[in-house]
Parts: structure tokens; C-alpha cells; sequence
């Protein structure tokens, strides 16, 4: 086959994948993340149906768990959230903590756990749990580099996830990027929280979010605070804690210093 066939058929793949990605982002929807910015990037928010990466440094675990969990929260619509992970995983990590789904707002009732052995069986749990449309997320964690999630797993995954009508959020640890049919593609940082309130030690989960890929939007970086209460993203709260106000009668310190030299 000659280049420019071979060129022909590539383009009028993509054609075929953006009109039939198109159509079922239509039937779907997309989920607002309550981030303004954010979800006017995502053309209204995070697409339904479809893969999303989530991508970290290893030492940024605990943060992009964070995320994922939000935007998890945000998807699933009150239906169970299946989430996946290498016995790996949980070694470099550490294991997921409910008290810490609760503390974010959300019900750890409503996630059920599946722990793989390798990336093989990793995968084809995450096919099969895709195609089940009781389930609203599946979430697939995979640590470190892996030759087995190629362009033919993700689009494996995109299809089960079309199919069915379910989110896929796929956790990458210390990887790289590589091609994949993901809608979206995230990196994730942690971000300083705002100063507590005198009621809590703890301020509002903040991340560092730059959204790498976006088919059908641009993309950027966004710090997103995550609302534990309303369960949703926002823009970064102001410090909002009050400051004692300086008395009125009270001298300037400056200025009162130097009254006290000159008067020595």
C-alpha cells in the first residue's frame, strides 16, 4: 500500500472515531465539575462514556487519588463505583482509606474494590466492568510504566465504556503518556490548601490540575479546590478568616518608635 493510501485511510479513521465519539458524547452528556473555567474548557464538563487519564509523579500518588476520587463523585450519579488496582499498587501506596471517602463527601458504601494481581488481569477486569451499565465509574489504578495498556487496550476500554454508557478514570502512577483513545488526559499536582477555619485543622482539598488532552475543547492548567460539602470543584476560595482590625486610638508602631528616639 502506498503512502498517500495509507495517509487516506489514517484521516478517514479519525473521521470515523471524532463523528461516532461525538455521537456518543451526545447521548451521554457531560457532568459540570463546578470549576467555571474547567468546565467551560470540557464544553460543559467531564464526558460520560468515555476514558479518562489521570497522570502523577509517584510522590503526587495521594494527591491524583484525591482527584480521581472527586471527579468519580461527580460521574457516578449515586450508582457504585468499581475501582481496580494492581496488589502493586497498594504496596507503593499504601491502601485506599473509606474515612478518607467520607471526609470528601462521598459514600464509601457505594465502592467496591478489586485488587489484580498484574496488569493483565487488570485490564480485563476493566473491560468486563465497563460493559456492566449497573456500575457508574470504573476506576483502573496502574503503577509505573507498562508495555500491556497499548492503543489497542485503551480503545478496548473506549468501546466497553460506549457501549455500556459508564466512566472509565483510568489512575497512572509514575508513568509516562503514551497514545491512547482517552477523552481526557490530566496531570496532577498537589496544590496548598487554604488556611482552616478555626473549627477545622484541615483546609480544602486543593490540585493542581493541567488538562494535557481535550478532543473536543483547549486545554490549560487550573488550580481546583474540591468542596467536601457540596461535593464538587471550585475555584480557590479566598483566605476568608476575619483579621482583627488595628483600634482606632491606637498610634502607628512606626511612628511611635521614632517619637521615643527623638524624645531619648
Amino acid at each position: 500500500m502506498s503512502g498517500a493510501r495509507m495517509s487516506a485511510l489514517a484521516t478517514l479513521r479519525g473521521q470515523i472515531e471524532r463523528i461516532e465519539t461525538a455521537e456518543v458524547m451526545h447521548q451521554h452528556g457531560r457532568v459540570a465539575l463546578g470549576h467555571s473555567e474547567v468546565d467551560t474548557a470540557l464544553k460543559g464538563g467531564l464526558a460520560r462514556a468515555a476514558i479518562h487519564e489521570v497522570f502523577c509523579a509517584g510522590s503526587q500518588g495521594t494527591a491524583a487519588t484525591g482527584f480521581v476520587m472527586g471527579l468519580a463523585g461527580r460521574v457516578s450519579a449515586q450508582r457504585p463505583l468499581l475501582w481496580i488496582r494492581q496488589d502493586f499498587s497498594e504496596i507503593e501506596a499504601g491502601a485506599l482509606s473509606m474515612s478518607g471517602l467520607a471526609e470528601l463527601g462521598l459514600d464509601p458504601r457505594r465502592v467496591v474494590m478489586v485488587r489484580a494481581a498484574d496488569v493483565e488481569s487488570a485490564l480485563r477486569s476493566s473491560a468486563d466492568a465497563l460493559a456492566c451499565d449497573a456500575l457508574g465509574v470504573v476506576v483502573l489504578e496502574l503503577w509505573g510504566e507498562t508495555r500491556q495498556f497499548d492503543l489497542v487496550a485503551s480503545r478496548k476500554l473506549t468501546l466497553a465504556a460506549q457501549g455500556s454508557g459508564v466512566t472509565g478514570l483510568l489512575l497512572r502512577m509514575a508513568a509516562q503518556p503514551l497514545p491512547s483513545t482517552a477523552e481526557t488526559r490530566w496531570m496532577l499536582r498537589a496544590a496548598h490548601s487554604p488556611p482552616g477555619s478555626v473549627w477545622d485543622a484541615w483546609g480544602a482539598p486543593r490540585f493542581d490540575a493541567e488538562l494535557l488532552r481535550n478532543r473536543h475543547g483547549p486545554c490549560g492548567r487550573w488550580i481546583m479546590e474540591w468542596n467536601c460539602d457540596e461535593c464538587q470543584f471550585s475555584e480557590p476560595s479566598t483566605y476568608s478568616q476575619p483579621v482583627a482590625a488595628a483600634p482606632a486610638d491606637r498610634q502607628n508602631p512606626t511612628i511611635f518608635a521614632d517619637e521615643r528616639r527623638r524624645a531619648g
